[in-house]
């Protein structure tokens, strides 16, 4: 899911410089030392690090000279508290002592949580029964809801949206592994992220300065490098970074194609090409996993290891005319093109066949939307969690995909609006009670589920399994779910520390050297499509002309109002450092000008649907209005509990462009400069109709995501643009309707003034087109399914 939140990843505990010890034993090849008043770190001498807490009445055991965590405070060594033992059989063990209310605790996936939480909205939170602000709790202190959900749902995947500080998530991770270590037999949290690397455009970089975490391109910005090594050494520093915040699973990458160019989700992946998606895929998977030298435990697995939960099986980049599944209006994914195998690509030849020794991608999360017409065996069109054909028989079957599968966020609650971005998912279930969706999706295959904090509904659908199949059957089958779960807890570490020293974490996270490549990544994300009469790059001292960008008062993804505004798109502080400002276009050399891709919204008008219209819509890639003519009727697919209709259609309706003001700015600034040149820059999240601005535009730069600062170096020559497009640009809205929502690469692109193509993998540098390895590479690549 997408989340606009404060950036920051997590990290496991690292190894501790321990001081030395005198015990009274004199076997004892340890030793213990205070991390603070209620944490102690215990130093093996040919063993892991311990981390364990004293509030929690864990003690630890010797065996054999060495130091072991009593988890479950039964004065004895069992198996699972065992480290020397594989990981498998310490799941396997602990799975089988496990309550099933425990293991129905471990199936839960939190809802959003912040630290601290917010005093209302959909992620709010209260402490002792009040705000925040008006608790007198600590940022890092639990909220009532975490401790209910921890307690007495024996919950232990926490999803982290926001935390003010990495010495704060640590502290806060601290105080919650304290918790859960004093409950039960001491099963430790895995905290999880969504993608947190993103940039601050208007932040300064200084080689010499460390950050709040890390700053990359988004995910198209990491294609468009064409450089899996580049993305694999992302996956190490951030995965480093996310486990010095405590977070020990990535809720990433997401390798969905992106073959329908007006997806809103396209910003997330990694393109539209199966060999691309898959290359960057794999290294960025294999960066996260992987850990080395002291810090691998076994088989590439450690203490600075993160899982990644690979998303979305089986691809979610083809719901029918671009909708998203978040909403009703956006539930089914079309095959036009007889296409689903290939949006297989990216799992099967990427995050299930890893090029490092931790083997395949420890998670996958299936998308919200029904694939449509493609279950061939139960013929069933329900959401892919609930679909047994396409999660057990090709997932875990054809696939022999081991690994947790779970559950997109609100998948088993009820739908209340087609149009709401929080409300629930059950695509092609909502007949169903909350129990029995349980039950469809954990028999279909499913390990977790998303977004469901209370323990209750498992519950249920364990005693209606055990009413069909069973005790003995359910009790296996839960187990089963268990041994996944746990795995991936106990190979990175956190069994035996799961403790964090703050100032370790704030030294880690946003260190300099980790700023210093992820502005380099920037630089390298960047493409050129155009630079006619070769313009750029731009000498410094040159006077410029940036004109203000007008943001119309709009909702942001949740529905939430935001205001309008006008204000420079760049910090101008920054830009003086470069070049000479102007307001006044008649004393400028060049004008600057920064836009972002057209968003006409999500194909869904509510107020035409209040009316008694249909509500669909058109989403163009075009700034200007935009009617649909060409477009298919009926569709292929439709109907909802909430909609008396089935045909989706949305010919002969119009749209308009929210960010309509770009193009006028655009235009206008090149009637001002008389002539002189305009470069644009575009920050995109979709591809664009570039027809409308590209003859009034001299050079123009594509970016997904970069700092200010990393735009104006490439400007002015201090780096070189290398980038190449990981996604076609369509040569007007006729193809976008023509185009097959399921096929990648299909449809016409736009040729410029210049004579050039914008194709996949195309770009420039100084010299031209660019032609490389890459390019030789991708251009023409075939992949197919094995």
């Amino acid at each position: 899911m997408k989340h606009l939140y404060l950036k920051l990843p997590i990290l496991v505990a690292l190894p501790l410089a321990i001081g030395a010890f005198t015990g009274k034993e004199p076997e004892k090849q340890w030793t213990e030392k205070a991390l603070d008043d209620s944490i102690r770190i215990v130093t093996n001498k040919k063993g892991p690090t311990l981390g364990y807490s004293l509030v929690s009445g864990v003690k630890v055991l010797t065996v054999n000279s060495q130091a072991f965590k009593d988890l479950n405070k039964n004065g004895k060594l069992d198996k699972y508290e065992d480290w020397r033992l594989p990981t498998d059989e310490r799941a396997r063990d602990l799975a089988a002592r496990l309550t099933i209310e425990q293991i129905a605790g471990l199936m839960l996936y939190s809802r959003h949580q912040a630290i601290p939480t917010a005093p209302g909205g959909p992620f709010a939170g209260k402490y002792n029964g009040k705000a925040f602000a008006e608790s007198g709790a600590k940022p890092y202190d639990l909220s009532d809801q975490q401790i209910e959900f921890l307690t007495k749902d024996n919950l232990r995947h926490v999803l982290i949206i926001s935390v003010q500080s990495p010495e704060i998530a640590a502290r806060w991770n601290n105080k919650a592994q304290a918790l859960v270590e004093k409950n039960g037999v001491g099963i430790p949290i895995n905290t999880s992220s969504d993608p947190r690397h993103g940039t601050r455009a208007d932040a300064e970089f200084n080689a010499g300065a460390g950050g709040a975490i890390s700053m990359w391109p988004g995910s198209l910005g990491l294609a468009a490098t064409f450089n899996p090594e580049l993305v694999h050494n992302f996956g190490q520093i951030a995965a480093m970074e996310y486990r010095a915040l405590g977070i020990a699973t990535a809720l990433s990458p997401q390798v969905d194609l992106a073959t329908d160019p007006r997806w809103n989700r396209v910003s997330g992946t990694f393109g539209e090409d199966p060999l691309l998606a898959t290359d960057i895929g794999r290294a960025y998977i294999d960066g996260f996993q992987t850990s080395t030298g002291a810090n691998e435990i076994k088989d590439g697995w450690g203490y600075t290891s993160v899982n990644a939960m690979v998303k979305h099986w089986p691809g979610g980049g083809s719901g029918e005319g671009g909708r998203d599944a978040h909403y009703g209006f956006g539930k089914y994914a079309v095959y036009p093109g007889n296409n689903f195998q290939t949006h297989f690509l990216p799992f099967t030849e990427g995050a299930f066949k890893l090029q490092g020794k931790t083997g395949m991608a420890s998670a996958v999360m299936p998308y919200y939307t029904i694939s449509y017409n493609q279950d061939k065996a139960y013929n069933e069109n329900v959401g892919n969690s609930y679909n047994k054909y396409i999660i057990g028989d090709l997932l875990r079957g054809k696939y022999k995909y081991d690994g947790v599968v779970c559950t997109d966020w609100l998948v088993t609650a009820d739908e209340t609006a087609v149009d709401v971005f929080l409300t629930g998912k059950s695509w092609g279930a909502e007949k169903l009670t909350v129990g029995q969706r349980h039950y469809k999706a954990l028999m279909a295959g499913v390990d977790q589920y998303g977004g469901n904090n209370e323990v209750a509904p498992v519950l249920e659908a364990y005693q209606m399994g055990a009413k069909e199949h069973g005790e003995a059957f359910m009790r296996k089958r839960f187990e089963q779910s268990a041994v996944r779960l746990l795995r991936n807890i106990f190979r990175v570490g956190l069994f035996e520390n799961p403790y964090l020293d703050h100032q370790i974490s704030k030294q880690t996270v946003g260190k300099p050297d980790f700023m210093k490549a992820g502005f380099h990544a920037q630089l390298q994300s960047v493409v050129m499509l155009k630079n006619k009469a070769q313009l750029l790059p731009i000498a410094k001292n040159k006077t410029v002309y940036i004109p203000k960008r007008f943001t119309p008062a709009g909702r942001n993804f949740l529905g939430i109002p935001y205001p309008e505004n006008l204000d420079y798109p760049v910090n101008l502080d920054i830009v003086r450092k470069y070049f000479k400002v102007t307001d006044n276009p008649e004393e400028a050399d060049v004008a600057l000008v920064f836009i972002a891709s057209p968003n006409s919204g999500l194909g869904y008008n509510s107020d035409a649907a209040k009316a008694g219209e249909t509500g669909y819509v058109p989403i163009s890639l075009l700034y200007g209005d935009y009617t649909a003519q060409s477009s298919r009727n009926p569709s292929i697919a439709g109907g909802d509990p909430l909609e008396k209709f089935t045909n989706r259609s949305y010919t002969g309706k119009s749209t308009q462009t929210i960010n309509k003001t770009d193009l006028a700015m655009v235009k206008d600034t090149y009637t001002k400069m008389k002539g002189k040149p305009v470069i644009v820059s575009i920050n995109m999240s979709n591809p664009a109709v570039m027809s409308e601005f590209e003859k009034q535009s001299n050079a123009i730069l594509v970016h997904f995501g970069v700092q200010d600062q990393a735009l104006l170096d490439l400007i002015t020559g201090i780096s070189e643009p290398s980038a190449l497009l990981p996604l076609q640009m369509p040569a007007d809205m006729q193809t976008v309707e023509a185009q097959a929502e399921d096929v990648p690469r299909d449809m016409k692109c736009y040729t410029d003034s210049e004579g050039h193509t914008y194709d996949f993998a195309y770009g420039m540098n100084w010299k031209g087109i660019i032609k490389d390895a890459r390019t030789t590479k991708y251009q023409k690549s075939v992949l197919t399914l094995k």
